[in-house]
């Protein structure tokens, strides 16, 4: 029995993975997206910074159009999570789905974003300050929401000294909160925060919780009620499959790719978050067209495309 192989395989069903898709589908390759229904994307409540869309659109709702227009151009998305992909001497890949189901195909794009490192706070309560802005994730994305608003940060460090910065250009109220103990900042760091006017909370914070419009931060020093909340605390890349197939990878966990998303290992790309670079949508977006327009054509490299 000779297995089926695919043109390409997209692992993930985020924006950059479907755009990916729609692209390769529409390039009459036999594509097929693998998403194991984890995108940051889905947490958006609703994002104002995504051109063509002057109201907003809700994260969920962008996702199930993509996912459509895929469809339509015949790039099915199979649920599931990758847990082993592999290498072939003749340079197809195979892929391990959880649920025992294993793929083929000659090439693979890895489109599967990264995990936000959350504050203490119930899953329930996580949801629901999403959805009503008390909790948010990207200032890049949202900032201009909490012009002029109350805005805690829980973050130390460099990483949290950088995210107080760029939100003290939408407020003058920023309060910074240190996720474990005392803050650990250089003298040139706390001279900045000083001069911005940003105030410093030694942590531990406990569990975040709501009280009508505010999320509550729980500090040694009492509850602090904001009308939003950032963690900077960082995230996980969901780099392994890559990385346990020889790919190389920063310190971190980005994926290197070159200026056409090829990572180290012949036939696997990678866009999106999952890459270093602005985590924004639309720039995993562009990042998926140029992947998969180079995934097309290293294929047709090998073998004539012809209808």
């Amino acid at each position: 029995m000779i297995e089926k192989t695919y043109d390409a395989l997209v692992i993930g069903g985020g924006p950059a993975g479907l755009t990916a898709a729609i692209y390769l589908t529409r390039f009459h390759l036999d594509t097929l997206v693998v998403d194991a229904g984890k995108s940051r994307a889905a947490l958006i409540p609703l994002s104002h910074n995504h051109a063509g869309y002057p109201e907003g659109v809700r994260g969920t709702d962008l996702l199930a159009d993509m996912q459509a227009q895929a469809a339509q151009y015949g790039a099915p998305v199979t649920p599931g999570a990758v847990t082993k992909l592999h290498r072939h001497a003749d340079g197809r890949f195979f892929v391990e789905l959880d649920g025992g189901t294993t793929l083929f195909a000659h090439s693979v794009l890895l489109a599967t974003g990264v995990v936000n490192k959350r504050p203490p706070i119930d899953d329930d309560v996580h949801h629901e300050a999403l959805e009503r802005g008390l909790l948010r994730y990207c200032p890049v994305c949202d900032g201009y929401e909490v012009t002029d608003r109350k805005v805690g940060i829980i973050g130390t460090g460099s990483h949290g000294m950088k995210e107080a910065v760029f939100l003290r250009s939408y407020t003058r109220d920023v309060t910074l909160i240190s996720p474990d103990a005392e803050h650990c900042f250089s003298d040139d760091e706390i001279a900045k925060l000083d001069d911005l006017g940003v105030v410093r909370v030694a942590g531990p914070c406990d569990r975040l919780r709501i009280e009508g419009d505010s999320l509550i931060v729980p500090t040694p020093q009492g509850g602090l009620a904001f009308d939003s909340v950032y963690p900077a605390l960082g995230s996980d890349i969901r780099s392994r499959l890559a990385v346990d197939v020889g790919a190389d990878a920063g310190d971190d966990g980005c994926m290197h790719v070159d200026d056409h998303q090829r990572t180290s290992v012949p036939g696997l790309y990678a866009a999106g978050d999952v890459v270093i670079g602005l985590d924004q949508i639309s720039h995993a977006m562009g990042a998926a067209g140029v992947a998969a327009t180079t995934m097309r054509n290293d294929l047709a490299e090998k073998r004539a495309l012809v209808r």
